[in-house]
C-alpha cells in the first residue's frame, strides 16, 4: 500500500499562487497517473497532457475522471485497450488563461518615422497592454515547449517587440503626422492594437488592450506642437495677439538698444507701438460700437435710415407722426416747439 499511495497520482490540480505564471508543469516525480484519478481544472485553466513532446488531450475547467473515454488520443499513443486498469505515465500542463494586465512597453531605440511638416524625425514612446492565451495548444508548440514552468518575464522582450514593430507599421502605413499622432492617442491605440492582434494570434495569444500613454519628439518639434495649441486655442483673436505681441517686442527692442542711436531707436519703437496700439484699439472699438438704428420698409423689407420718408428700394412712402423731428427723425413730446436732439424747430 505504501508503494503504490507514493507512486501512484490520485489527484492532479494547481492552485495558483502569483499572477505572472503562465504555464505550470504538475511535478510527477517519476510518479504514474492511476486510472480513474481525478483531475481538477479550475476557471481561468486548461490543462494539457503531453507524451514524450507530444500533445495528447486537452480538458477545460471542471472536475475530470481520468478513464480511456476522455483521453483517446492519450489512450492511443500508449496503445492502452479501452477500458485500461493499468496506471499510465504522462506529463500535464496547467495554462493559466486569464488576463496578464499591466504590462509595460517602451521604444528602447526611437522611431523613425517621415512626416510632410517636419521631415525625417525620431519619435520615442511608452504605453501598457493586456493579454491572454487564446489558444493553448498552439502557445504551448510554437512558444513555450517543454519547460517546467513559465512566466510573464519569460515572454514580455518578446511581445514587447511585437507591440513596438506594430506602431512602426501603423505610423508608416499611414503617414499620420506627427501633430496629429500627439493630439489622437486613443485613436491611434485602437488602430496599432488591431495590427498588433494578428501577430499574437500566431503564437496563441490575445492582444485584450493596448494603450499608447505617450510619444516623445525632438524639442523643435514639440514647440511647433505647443504653437499649434496655442493657434487653435486663439482662433478668430489671432489678430489681437500677434498686434499686442508686436506692441511688447516694439517696447523690448527699444529698451535693448545701445547707447549709440538708442534715442533714436527708443522713439522710433515707441511711435510704431502706440501705432500698432491705437490700431488695436480702434478695432476693439469698431467691434463693440453699436450699429446705427433704422427702418424696415413694410412693403419689400428693405432697411432704411429712421428718418427716411420714402424706401430706397421700392419707393414706398413711409407714413410720419406729428411728433417725429422732420430733420433727424427724433420722437418728441406732443407739446415740444423744438427737437432736443437737433433744436430743429417744429
Amino acid at each position: 500500500m505504501g508503494f503504490i499511495s507514493n507512486n501512484l497520482l490520485k489527484v492532479i490540480e494547481w492552485t495558483e499562487d502569483d499572477k505572472k505564471t503562465i504555464v505550470y508543469k504538475y511535478p510527477m516525480d517519476g510518479r504514474s497517473i492511476m486510472y480513474g484519478s481525478k483531475l481538477t481544472v479550475r476557471e481561468g485553466q486548461v490543462a494539457i497532457f503531453v507524451n514524450k513532446g507530444q500533445i495528447a488531450d486537452i480538458f477545460e475547467p471542471g472536475m475530470h475522471t481520468l478513464k480511456a473515454s476522455n483521453i483517446p488520443i492519450l489512450t492511443q499513443i500508449l496503445a492502452l485497450p479501452y477500458g485500461f486498469k493499468s496506471p499510465f505515465y504522462s506529463d500535464v500542463y496547467f495554462i493559466n488563461t486569464k488576463q496578464f494586465t499591466n504590462q509595460k512597453w517602451g521604444t528602447s531605440t526611437p522611431i523613425t518615422m517621415r512626416d510632410a511638416e517636419f521631415g525625417t524625425i525620431r519619435v520615442k514612446g511608452y504605453g501598457k497592454y493586456a493579454f491572454k492565451v487564446n489558444d493553448s495548444k498552439l502557445f504551448l508548440k510554437e512558444v513555450f515547449g517543454t519547460c517546467a514552468s513559465f512566466s510573464t518575464d519569460d515572454i514580455n522582450d518578446y511581445l514587447r517587440s511585437l507591440v513596438v514593430s506594430s506602431i512602426t507599421d501603423t505610423i508608416a502605413e499611414s503617414k499620420i503626422k506627427a501633430l496629429d499622432l500627439a493630439g489622437n492617442l486613443i485613436e491611434f491605440s485602437k488602430i496599432a492594437s488591431d495590427v498588433a492582434k494578428t501577430h499574437f494570434e500566431e503564437v496563441g495569444l490575445k492582444l485584450t488592450k493596448l494603450i499608447v500613454e505617450s510619444f516623445s519628439f525632438p524639442e523643435e518639434v514639440e514647440k511647433a506642437i505647443d504653437a499649434n495649441s496655442t493657434l487653435s486655442v486663439l482662433g478668430d483673436k489671432m489678430d489681437d495677439y500677434m498686434t499686442y505681441h508686436s506692441v511688447q517686442a516694439l517696447k523690448d527692442s527699444a529698451k535693448n538698444q545701445g547707447t549709440a542711436g538708442m534715442g533714436a531707436g527708443m522713439a522710433t519703437s515707441f511711435i510704431l507701438a502706440d501705432q500698432l496700439a491705437d490700431t488695436m484699439a480702434a478695432k476693439k472699438a469698431k467691434s463693440t460700437t453699436t450699429p446705427e438704428t433704422g427702418k424696415f420698409c413694410p412693403e419689400c423689407g428693405a432697411k432704411n435710415r429712421k428718418n427716411a420718408k420714402f424706401c430706397s428700394e421700392c419707393g414706398k412712402k413711409f407714413e410720419t407722426k406729428s411728433n417725429i423731428c422732420a430733420k433727424c427723425g427724433a420722437e418728441l413730446s406732443k407739446t415740444a416747439k423744438f427737437c432736443q436732439e437737433c433744436g430743429t424747430k417744429r
